[in-house]
């Protein structure tokens, strides 16, 4: 007999005092499914109702809320305006906790207020302005997101300054790679980090990477090198600071994704993707002031400025562990700092689930989890659901040239694990079969304009990327995405992977011909495909190897090859699962590596 699916089914009480049935009032609408249309019908009043719901703050206000002169692929917003988004960061009481962290599992959660987290952000903006940084020039941060972290990127924000974002995991070269394609004035960083009783010499990383001028949050005392200064110098003393307002497309942040090529893509978001990542944070996650809003990550992926910008733009409380969450300890913090939205990745859960660390906790603060960076499995969903005594998963999904989501969930809505029951407000998308025509399952392709859509790369032509190619649906203009999408009976998506050749590791996206190009340097490999293979049961995808040899050698010993390789060349957090020799790798006419089949061939055994 089939075991029966977990569904969260929301009270009246809930729905009541969401933030949709707040919109809901507003616009005359009776259910969230009539705002739905309505919001996808009216992109520019969605999105104009939806700035002034969540306070967004200008110094000029736009001529034109929306303007397509250009076209829809260039769909400029806010035309006309002056804007720093971080003004629309700092709406909360002065006094409200801004951020709640715990440096070490053995200490206990500190607060810093609005008022002090402005305070330092400042002393920031005055800090570069004082060493001659002036707007558009860039700075980098490559260090875990601490509240030092939070206020170097909002400081810099706030002085006009463009921030390059690197996720602290990296290798030196892939820092390197970065940092070269971005020229960073000054790279902020951490000499050392804990994380699991294990010491992380980050600013060494820096150093090997490069000769780049960094400023170092120290707690040793090394010599810094020459040119390098730390965080104590560099700091302003003057705590009071002017914003630069901005056109509303001037670049604040760069963010980087692999795509499916070997170079990551470098991704600018500006003062109007913000907008996107606190509706979605407003209506999706239902984040509502004093909220406290947890969710472990780093500032070079996209979640950690979407977890900044979303929690603070909508008053909220940002919750920072600094050590590994993969400890009861970690549990133990959300527990004690109350924390209402929890956001994960399916692969953390499924590590709590094995390990059971986060059982026997006091998790009932929480109203909702979020789950994002790769396909969910039910189980682990469910099992997720049940540590807070029953709370919704909002399932999530969308990519740094994004902003946010294109399709997620509601606390006014049933939740299913692992599914999606709606696109994100003020978007759509369609989902195409191989032959171009509207189906139940297939590629997703956005339908723009969406706020929070890039419209330019620094490094790639944006055009070539997103829209070269796309079949147009009934005159529909179409953007290219890349996952696949199944549409089930009861009208909510289940997400079946990427179509193109990329993969999600650990919720890290990272292009098969990256790790290629690596592995392709091994003595012993003629060639190899890297695929992404879910565990039987579902579940992440794993790393899985094909190799054509040059010469064979025993595949334990291909295995603990590419897995040193992987690590120290790529990511530390990356791990080959297996290895399989191959005479030949399978090929299209255009002598394409069709990866596709190999996952199903694989995915089969």
């Amino acid at each position: 007999m089939k075991k029966q699916q977990h569904i969260f089914n929301p009270t009246k009480h809930q729905i009541k005092n969401s933030n949709i049935a707040k919109s809901l009032k507003v616009l005359q609408l009776s259910t969230y499914e009539e705002f739905y249309t309505w919001s996808d019908l009216n992109r520019e009043d969605f999105w104009k109702h939806a700035a002034q719901t969540i306070g967004i703050k200008y110094n000029k206000e736009p001529k034109e809320f929306l303007n397509l002169e250009d076209g829809i692929e260039e769909a400029h917003w806010l035309k006309g305006a002056r804007i720093n988004i971080i003004e629309s960061c700092f709406n909360a009481p002065p006094e409200q906790p801004a951020i709640i962290f715990q440096t070490s599992p053995d200490s206990h959660p500190e607060n810093i207020s609005y008022k002090d987290l402005l305070n330092l952000s400042n002393r920031v903006a005055n800090g570069l302005r004082e060493k001659g940084l002036k707007p558009k020039d860039a700075i980098a941060i490559d260090m875990p997101i601490t509240v030092e972290a939070v206020a170097i990127y909002l400081g810099s924000i706030m002085a006009g300054i463009q921030v390059v974002t690197v996720a602290d995991s990296f290798t030196p070269d892939e820092i390197k790679t970065r940092l070269n394609i971005t020229s960073p004035k000054f790279v902020f960083t951490v000499d050392s980090y804990m994380r699991s009783n294990k010491s992380i010499q980050l600013y060494n990383k820096i150093k090997e990477a490069g000769n780049y001028t960094s400023v170092v949050i120290q707690e040793s005392s090394e010599k810094l090198k020459n040119g390098d200064i730390s965080w104590q110098v560099f700091l302003s003393d003057t705590d009071s600071c002017s914003y630069h307002y901005a056109d509303p497309e001037d670049t604040i942040t760069i963010l980087f994704s692999s795509g499916t090529t070997g170079n990551p893509k470098a991704i600018p978001w500006n003062h109007t993707t913000p907008v996107k990542s606190a509706s979605d944070g407003y209506y999706h996650h239902d984040i509502q002031p004093g909220n406290v809003i947890c969710w472990p990550t780093n500032l070079g992926w996209m979640m950690g400025p979407w977890l900044v910008f979303a929690t603070l733009i909508n008053k909220g409380t940002i919750a920072l562990y600094y050590d590994s969450p993969l400890s009861k300890d970690f549990g133990k913090f959300i527990e004690n700092a109350k924390v209402n939205m929890l956001g994960v990745v399916p692969s953390l859960v499924r590590a709590w689930r094995n390990s059971g660390c986060m059982e026997n906790l006091d998790w009932s603060a929480i109203k909702c989890f979020s789950s994002t960076g790769e396909c969910s499995n039910p189980s682990d969903m469910e099992y997720l659901m049940k540590l807070a005594g029953n709370k919704p998963v909002i399932e999530y999904c969308g990519g740094t040239e994004t902003g946010g989501g294109y399709i997620t969930g509601t606390i006014v809505q049933k939740a299913i694990p692992a599914t999606f029951s709606t696109p994100a407000l003020g978007g759509g998308f369609k989902i195409l079969n191989e032959n171009n025509q509207e189906d139940t399952v297939g590629e997703v392709f956005l339908v723009p304009p969406i706020m929070g859509l890039s419209i330019t790369l620094l490094n790639k032509n944006h055009h070539e990327e997103y829209y070269e190619g796309c079949p147009k649906l009934k005159g529909i203009t179409l953007r290219r995405h890349g996952d696949q999408i199944e549409k089930l009976n009861d009208g909510y998506f289940k997400a079946q992977g990427r179509v193109d050749d990329s993969m999600n590791l650990g919720g890290i996206k990272v292009s098969s011909t990256q790790i290629e190009e690596t592995l392709n340097k091994l003595d012993f490999i003629r060639e190899c495909a890297a695929i992404g293979v879910p565990p039987e049961g579902g579940g992440p995808d794993q790393l899985v190897i094909c190799i054509v040899p040059e010469n064979k050698i025993p595949l334990e010993d291909a295995l603990n090859q590419t897995r040193n390789c992987v690590r120290t060349k790529i990511n530390p957090l990356f791990k080959v699962a297996e290895c399989h020799y191959f005479e030949s790798l399978p090929r299209t006419a255009s002598n394409k590596v069709m990866r596709r089949k190999l996952r199903s061939e694989l995915g089969s055994k």
